[in-house]
């Protein structure tokens, strides 16, 4: 943990969810205490056709919202996309881009991301950067060299630190129950660092919040949350948990 920067826990809740499942996020803002409100900020990610009512749902509570996705358009004719100022309108305060869902599924390429990144910042969205590598790549000793160019071709240029989150995902650790060892967490996010003071300037770089994603739960987030460099988590399946995701809050807290 950087102990100047205040944690973020962001849930991404994928294709998943339904009217329904408002219960969560409800169950969610009724066991935040004032302890755990002051020391680490919260946010979910839903599908686009729960955004609205969920940040509704949820004002006064804290928590705030953001899409899984954004156009690097801001309109016109994308059937099917969702503009960044789409989210805006739906009360979302952050953009997740560059996950590697999309990467792999979509074929996303770094300068798509960086796009997608540009038109969160041009809304006020904060863009969530996601980067990481593949089993493959980590097991050819590839994993920095690749996670680092992923930086300098999907990090917008001039963001600054408050302006940013960077999410680094393992592939390969995503969905699987497979976390990387805290001393491969610690050796990833210093060379994030380091490369996005390279992209940002140094001074910038030590304020942009470094989550870790892929696999986290309540039995391994406090070691990881413990990591130096690693300033929150992106959560995939345990954010659709209630208790899951708060412990894994106040593991960062």
């Amino acid at each position: 943990m950087t102990r100047t920067i205040k944690p973020l826990v962001a849930g991404n809740w994928k294709m998943n969810g339904l009217k329904a499942d408002l219960a969560i996020a409800a169950e969610v803002a009724k066991g935040i205490d004032a302890g755990l409100r002051q020391a680490v900020d919260l946010a979910i990610c839903p599908p686009a056709t729960l955004l609205f009512t969920l940040t509704a749902a949820l004002i006064g509570s804290r928590i705030a919202t953001g899409g899984q996705d954004c156009s690097a358009h801001a309109s016109g004719a994308y059937t099917g996309e969702v503009s960044a100022p789409m989210l805006v309108d739906a009360g979302a305060t952050y953009a997740i881009v560059g996950h590697s869902e999309r990467r792999t599924l979509h074929g996303e390429s770094n300068g798509q991301v960086k796009a997608k990144a540009e038109a969160a910042l041009a809304a006020g969205l904060t863009p969530i950067v996601c980067v990481g590598e593949t089993r493959e790549e980590r097991e050819a000793g590839k994993a920095l060299a690749i996670v680092k160019k992923q930086l300098r071709g999907s990090v917008p240029d001039g963001a600054s630190a408050a302006s940013l989150v960077v999410a680094y995902e393992p592939v390969w650790a995503i969905g699987t129950g497979l976390t990387p060892t805290a001393a491969d967490v610690a050796e990833m996010h210093e060379a994030i660092r380091a490369e996005l003071g390279r992209i940002l300037g140094k001074a910038n770089a030590a304020g942009v919040r470094l989550l870790y994603g892929g696999s986290v739960k309540p039995s391994n987030a406090a070691e990881l949350m413990n990591v130096a460099n690693v300033d929150g988590a992106l959560v995939g399946g345990a954010s659709l948990k209630a208790e899951d995701f708060l412990a894994i809050a106040r593991a960062c807290a």
